[in-house]
Order: C-alpha cells, then structure tokens, then sequence
C-alpha cells in the first residue's frame, strides 16, 4: 500500500535526508520518495501516523501536517466499521478498492485534503455505480426467483411445477448471493476481523442464514425454502445503500464545490505585457490582472482600478462590494465589470478559501455530543439485534415452532434492527450545515458549540468593529499644552501609535494624510491591553491612552472634558499631559435590528467595552440593550463572562477573536465577528466573516434547524426499531412481518434520514 504526506519541517537536502532515514527506519515501510514537503511512503502493512510521527519526531522538529494523510482519513474509516475497503488496500487509487463494502453513513468526509476529497469523490461515484449494477442485475435474477416460489405462486393463484424447480431456484439464488451479497459478506469478514460488529455483520448474517438454511432444503433437509425472502431482501439492501450513497455525495460534494471556486489560470503582469500562468505558479508580490467577469486567482491588495466584487459565495454577502486601490480582494470572488490590478499576498494554503475550506473539514471531522450519542446508540442496537435475533430463534424453537419459522424471525430481526439510519441520523446532518453555513459566511470551527447555540440566554457584545463600524474617524484635536498645536499634537499620535493594528491607529493615520502631515518615526513601541501604547517620536517619551492610562500615570482630565460621548485618547509626552484626541465611531445599520430579534427570541443583549462609561451608555441606550459594562480590560472581560455564567446564563460572546481571546475562550459559545479573511481566531468558536451583527442572528437560527434536524433523524431511527422490532419476533398475535418488507421498512428508514437532513439546505438558505 501507498500513502503520500506532507511533512512539515522539510526545507533542505539535510532535512529530506534526516525525515528518510527516520521513515526508512520503521518496520513495515519499504520506500520512500520525497518532492517538496510530500513524502510517498510504500508500506509491506500499515503504519499507524503515530508511529510515524514518534520516528520523525526522534529526527528532529518533523511532523506529518494534520490534513494531508491519507491514512488519517482510512483510520477513521477503520474506526466507523468500513474496514471492507480499507484491509491491504490503497486509498488513494493505486490499488483496487471494493467499493461496495464500503457503507458512508459514518464516513469522515472532513479530514480529507482538497486532492483526497477529489479522490474520494470518484471513489465515491465508483461505489454507487457499483451498488448500482449489483442492484440490477440481482434484481433482474429475482423475477424468475419470485415467479417459481411456491408461496408467491399461491399468492397470484397460479401452478407452475417445473421439472428441477428448487435446483434452478438455487442456481438463481447463489449468484444473487455472492454477487449481490459480496459487500455485506466482506463487511462481515471485517468487522469480525475487528471485534467489531456492526451492520454488516447483521445483513451478512440474516442472509447466509436464510441461503444456508434454503440450500439444505433443496438437498434434502425437511422444511421450505427461503430463496424468494433471500432475493428480495439482498435487492431492497441493495437499493438502499445506493440511495443513502447518492445522499452523502450530494453533502460531501459542498466541500468540493467552496475548493472549486479557484480559477486555473491567471493574468501575469511580467514586464511590460501580461500572460496566463497557472494559478500555482503565483507568487506573494506578483501583480496579476484581472479582467471583467473573471474570478480573482488569490488573495491580495488592489494597487490599480476600481470594481464590484461578487463574494457571495465566499462570505455570505449577496450584493457585490465596490473595492479601489487599497482594498483587499478574495481569491474565488468573481469580478465585476472593472479591470483591476492587484499585487498577490496569499497563494495556495495561505488563501482565504484554503483556510475555510480547512476550517469546514476540520469542523466535518468533529463529533458534537449529539453525533457521539447517536454512535453509542448505534453500537448498543447491534447487540441487541446480535443478541435478540438469536434470542427469539431459541424462544420459538423452546415454543416447538419450525425450524423454518424460527430462523424467518430471527431473519427479521436482525434485518430490522440494522443501526444503518442511526449511522447516517447525525454526520450527514453535520456535513451540509456546516458546509451550507460556510457559504454564507458561518465559519463553525466547534460543532457542539454550533449547536448549542440554541442555548444561548445571554449575548455579549463586544462595542468596537462589532456593533459599531470601527471606524474611528478623528474629531477634533485639543492641545492642552501651549508648547503643542493640533498639528504637532497629531504627529506625535499617529507616530506613537503607528506599531498598533487598533482601528485608533488607523483613524489617525487617514487623519495625518489628509493633513498632509509628515509624521516623525518611533521606536521602543511597547503595547498594554486596555491601557494605551507608549514609545519614544522625537527622542521624546510618549504615551496614548484613555482614561486608564491616565489614572496610572497620577493625571487628571480636565473636568469640562468628560461630558463627551466619543471614544478619547489623551497624549503624555515626557511626563505632561499634551492633549487629547476624540473620535466617532459610528453604529452599524443592522446593528439596532438584530440586537431586536435576539431579544424577540428571549436572548439578553449586553454590551462589554473598554471605553468609557457615557459612551457605553450611549451606545446601549440608543440600541436598546439590556445591559452595559464599561471600562473593562482585557483581562476583566473573562471574569465578567463567568459571573454571568455563574448566575446561569448561557453566554455567547462576540468579539474581534484577538483582544477578547480570554472572554471568547471562557464563553460557552464564543463567536468572532468582523475577522474579514482573517480566519485564524484559534479561541473562537464561531467566525463570522462579515462584520454584519444579522449573523450572528443566522448563526442561532442555523444552530437551531440543524440541531432540530439531528433530533427528528434520532427520534426517526430509534422511533421505526421501536415499533418494528416487536412485530419482528412474532411476538405480537396478529403482527408479523416476513424478512423482505423488514429490510423496506430498514431501508427506508434510512432514505428518509438520508431526505430529511437534505431537506436542511432549504431551511439553512
């Protein structure tokens, strides 16, 4: 078998040399070849990637990087019982692949690289194509099956005795069994393999019972035959896994869709003409040009030319943003009727889509609390059909029924109790609303956070950049020192704040170049949170902060100054207080709106912010919040969380993912707002793309259809082998159902989990 890697840490021929040595090391691997950072490894017999790791870990700082192992992914096929494939077997098409023993109910479609998932999809393809035709052609074998069964024959009043009947009827119904049985017989053979039964363990066993049991008749064993229930249950499992395949590819196929938004080619700019290159050739700092209705190759800055920009697939926003020179353009996005420039600054993984589509299969990947009880309910349901199957065989046999009558019920139910629909109940579910959030900008990096958010009693605003624009416009400029104008003053604020990425650093800069202003440089920049920054413009001590910093440093505002509701930074140099600076920020549009419908929906609003009192006021009074906390610093805002767990709230908080990591982390549910392509907000739970409030909205109501979905899927499931499996003993007088419609009712209980979660696209969109 053949698995390829990407091993981080290969940058030269000493390193390839030590990772190829390390690999080479391990028992069971045969070859290695190494291009770049990938590692195609030939093994004699599996190797775990935690062997792997530990021999290149002893090697130095090499490790394999999460997505990229193939094997990862046949782990977790191993895991969910679908060993049938996998078994000496190469994943990723160098060897031939079963497809038919492979059951996706529970496949982890989301630990796959982009290349795997293509992969995968053909594999995938492959399978239903192959149910497909084993489902036809047993089919085509049963009419003759059903027309020679003497019991279909009384059913539809006719009498054909034909000579040799139970020796074509075995013919018939052993090429239906080995060849439309192989999948569940092999999965049988794994799974035992394993020590871990499952479903096809107990198809596998219901329908060699039945042919066992049949073919002793024909040769000479007193009782009748199974042949017509043999045939018929093979074709509705048949049937079954199809649709349910059909079902998991149309989820699986989400993932492929966001990674194909990437165009082939781009425009070059190389001198003075401009050529098409692969998008794989691009490098940071290369200019391209993008021409009117083609999508943009990768991410970066506009340097000439203004346009619309369709990101509608990409954030979620359906109207397209105007964008000019300055702005940030997203690899994927298609553009408008402009021609634009734009200089590279992110390729390959280091793009915006590669880390959502990251973001997505690492969140497919994961199981939430509900996907975990569906699996342990799975797991529990086989024995019970392993052990209630045998167990109503011994009670009719001690009954003094037929043999032929007990192994029927015992058929039954087993076939009944098949957990196929609770497998599928939770992951397909999974699949699309994580997938179908992403699209709309809802990046879910936790699921059972993701569906909690149904819980949620309490919201937690962040102010800057959240409800507000985070704009930071500059006001007015108030020197409090005759020594400084409002020029000077400026310069010395921008400079000393020129280190921060705050949106205050920001403002002052547009404010300093639409004054023309040369602003000085700074050095010994030094930053502390909810305080201020400080450096040295000039040869000169400089401080900028609020109120805080103000406190700490023994000064005092002046009085008349505090009546204000703009955001105030005041400027110490050497020591005195200079002047201060005010600025607005205005509150967003759709702030107002979906602070009423959380509240609509029972949901408390309260607003956490590091600015001053009167303007926390004024922003909750005018937004019509529950609550407000003001002046509170970084390192309080988590505290403020858990005294609002503690009084049993369950608290969402939002914020920008960096200076409120601490509160983000502690709440139950923590959400970053406004990140842009900035995905990487490691302590949130939730990252919304836009800086649009409304999501946050979306992402309760999405966390609520999909974990309503879940619940109807479980109930479903769990709900049919109620009723079903009693009227599969016998037990109940007159209620029985043979083995034929036992495997419809399990089959289309599975189709209809299959459906149902489908059904969550129409309620998501």
């Amino acid at each position: 078998m053949t698995h390829t890697y990407t091993i981080a840490g290969l940058k030269d021929q000493q390193s390839r040399t030590a990772v190829r040595t390390a690999l080479l090391g391990i028992e069971g691997v045969e070859t290695v070849e190494l291009a770049d950072r990938r590692a195609t490894v030939t093994m004699s017999r599996h190797v775990t990637d935690s062997t792997l790791n530990q021999a290149l870990g002893r090697a130095g700082a090499y490790r394999l990087q999460e997505a990229e192992a193939v094997a990862d992914h046949l782990a977790e096929l191993t895991e969910h019982g679908h060993e049938a494939a996998i078994s000496d077997q190469n994943h990723d098409g160098t060897a031939t692949v079963d497809h038919s023993t492979m059951d996706h109910s529970k496949m982890d479609h989301g630990r796959m690289d982009d290349g795997e998932h293509a992969g995968h999809h053909d594999h995938h393809r492959m399978m239903i194509e192959d149910f497909k035709q084993r489902f036809w052609v047993s089919l085509v074998l049963t009419v003759p099956v059903l027309l020679l069964a003497p019991m279909i024959q009384q059913w539809l009043g006719i009498a054909w005795d034909l000579s040799g009947q139970l020796l074509v009827l075995f013919g018939l119904s052993t090429i239906i069994y080995f060849y439309g049985g192989w999948p569940f017989l092999k999965g049988l053979k794994d799974e035992l393999g394993k020590a871990a039964p499952g479903m096809m363990t107990l198809i596998a066993v219901a329908i060699s019972a039945a042919y066992l049991y049949s073919s002793a008749v024909v040769f000479g064993l007193e009782g009748k035959t199974f042949f017509w229930e043999l045939a018929t249950l093979i074709d509705v499992m048949l049937v079954g896994h199809w649709i349910e395949m059909r079902s998991v590819l149309g989820a699986s196929r989400a993932l492929e869709a966001l990674a194909e938004l990437m165009p082939n080619e781009a425009n070059l700019v190389h001198g003075d003409h401009v050529m098409k290159v692969p998008v794989s050739e691009l490098k940071p700092g290369n200019l391209i040009v993008i021409k009117p209705g083609e999508k943009v190759p990768a991410d970066g800055l506009i340097t000439e030319g203004t346009t619309d920009l369709n990101e509608s697939m990409l954030t979620g926003e359906s109207k397209p943003v105007t964008k000019a020179a300055g702005a940030e353009v997203i690899g994927g996005s298609i553009n408008g009727s402009g021609s634009i420039r734009v200089e590279v600054k992110g390729t390959g993984e280091d793009t915006y889509l590669s880390r959502v589509v990251k973001l997505v299969r690492d969140a497919q990947g994961q199981k939430s609390q509900t996907q975990k009880l569906a699996d342990r309910a799975a797991k529990w349901l086989t024995v019970v059909a392993l052990v209630g199957g045998v167990g109503t065989f011994a009670v009719w046999l001690l009954l003094g029924s037929e043999l032929a009558f007990a192994l029927e019920r015992m058929v039954t139910v087993m076939v009944i109790c098949c957990p196929h629909a609770l497998g599928l109940a939770v992951p397909l579910v999974a699949a699309i609303s994580t997938s179908v959030s992403a699209k709309h900008g809802l990046l879910v990096r936790n699921r059972t956070a993701f569906e909690n958010a149904r819980k949620i009693t309490t919201i937690v605003f962040d102010k800057t950049g959240t409800l507000t624009e985070g704009s930071h416009e500059v006001m007015r400029v108030v020197p409090l020192d005759a020594a400084y104008d409002e020029a000077e003053l400026l310069r010395y604020a921008t400079a000393v704040e020129s280190g921060s990425e705050h949106h205050i650093a920001k403002g002052l800069q547009r404010r300093a170049k639409a004054d023309g202003l040369r602003v000085p440089a700074s050095s010994d920049f030094a930053y502390e949170a909810g305080v201020g920054v400080s450096g040295t413009v000039n040869g000169r001590a400089v401080r900028a902060g609020g109120y805080p910093m103000l406190e700490r440093t023994g000064l005092t505002a002046p009085a008349e100054e505090q009546e204000t509701v703009d955001t105030k930074i005041f400027i110490i140099i050497d020591g005195a207080l200079a002047g201060f600076v005010t600025f607005a920020d205005r509150i967003r549009k759709s702030s107002a709106g979906a602070i009423k419908t959380l509240q609509n929906n029972g949901i408390k609003c309260s607003l956490l912010t590091g600015d001053n009192e009167r303007v926390a006021a004024a922003v909750a009074r005018e937004l019509g919040m529950d609550d407000y906390m003001a002046e509170v610093l970084p390192e309080q805002k988590q505290d403020k969380i858990k005294a609002l767990q503690a009084a049993g709230e369950f608290v969402a908080m939002t914020g920008d993912g960096v200076n409120d990591a601490p509160a983000l982390a502690q709440a139950d549910v923590g959400i970053a707002i406004g990140s842009g392509t900035d995905v990487a907000a490691e302590t949130a739970d939730i990252v919304l793309v836009d800086s649009n409030p409304n999501d946050i909205v979306n992402l309760i109501l999405f966390g609520k259809a999909t974990h309503r979905k879940m619940v109807q899927n479980l109930w479903w499931a769990t709900g049919y082998n109620v009723v079903a499996l009693p009227l599969a003993t016998g037990f109940v007088p007159g209620l029985m159902i043979n083995p034929a419609i036992g495997a419809a009712l399990m089959s289309a209980s599975t189709v209809i989990c299959a459906v149902n979660a489908q059904l969550l696209r129409s309620k998501l969109s």
